[in-house]
């Protein structure tokens, strides 16, 4: 497929937003890393050099092959857990772009197993009503990291996360994906929104989770005015990133 320059040009400015937006909703902090597949060359993809995501700017921007590989030379240093992008991607070709972060009301629930993390809200239809977790002492043994810095590990958790939207990484975080990379955004935003609200919920008494039709069409309908959040996270992410710069 060959991509008009302006259009991936258009992307890769689409990317850096992704990190700013992702910083400035608190989905990430110094650690997570958001990709985009590349479309013209549907086995390789963009990621940014390692960096605190909310300081990524378009020349901070890589290439990757799906072994994790830089395409063009380039030396800088690189994320650990690159090999989470690579792997999903080959496993899925209907992924076009990637989220994993360490949300702070996602963790608990890739800790505490009686307590699944289920979609209440009509924000959030996206996740399904299982949502896998993944176990790295399964594959890797109990003295680890947590750490997907291989493409072992990484095949590991795209076989986990399955044809889900989300996989929970035990003690870790999550991963997101989405057949874009505004979708991908939007999901990894309120996967962080719905674990808060399940948790505050459950205090309450018993929750009344959505059907899987109320998921189904939820998606559907939510997802399908995905540029109505991404305007203004983005406009207020980089008015965000020009104050605390200027500071």
């Amino acid at each position: 497929m060959k991509t008009q320059p302006k259009l991936l040009s258009s992307l890769l400015d689409d990317l850096v937003d992704a990190n700013l937006i992702l910083f400035n909703q608190g989905v990430v902090d110094a650690f997570g890393h958001v990709s985009v597949r590349n479309p013209e060359k549907p086995h390789h993809y963009f990621l940014s050099r390692n960096m605190a995501p909310g300081l990524v700017a378009r020349e901070d921007i890589i290439e990757f092959d799906l072994d994790g590989n830089v395409v063009d030379g380039d030396t800088r240093k690189v994320y650990l857990e690159r090999y989470i992008h690579g792997e999903i991607y080959r496993a899925r070709p209907d992924v076009m772009a990637v989220v994993h972060s360490h949300s702070p009301s996602v963790v608990p629930f890739s800790a505490v197993k009686s307590s699944p993390l289920r979609p209440m809200c009509h924000m959030s239809g996206f996740i399904g009503n299982h949502v896998p977790n993944f176990e790295i002492r399964d594959v890797a043994g109990d003295a680890t990291d947590l750490l997907i810095t291989n493409q072992k590990l990484g095949a590991a958790l795209s076989d986990t996360l399955a044809d889900n939207t989300v996989v929970l990484m035990r003690g870790h975080g999550s991963t997101v994906v989405a057949p874009t990379l505004k979708q991908a955004v939007y999901r990894a935003v309120y996967v962080e929104v719905n674990a808060k609200l399940q948790a505050e919920a459950s205090r309450l008494g018993p929750i009344e989770f959505l059907t899987d039709g109320e998921t189904q069409t939820t998606q559907k309908t939510i997802e399908g005015q995905v540029e109505r959040p991404w305007q203004l996270w983005r406009m207020n992410a980089r008015k965000a990133q020009l104050s605390w710069q200027e500071s």
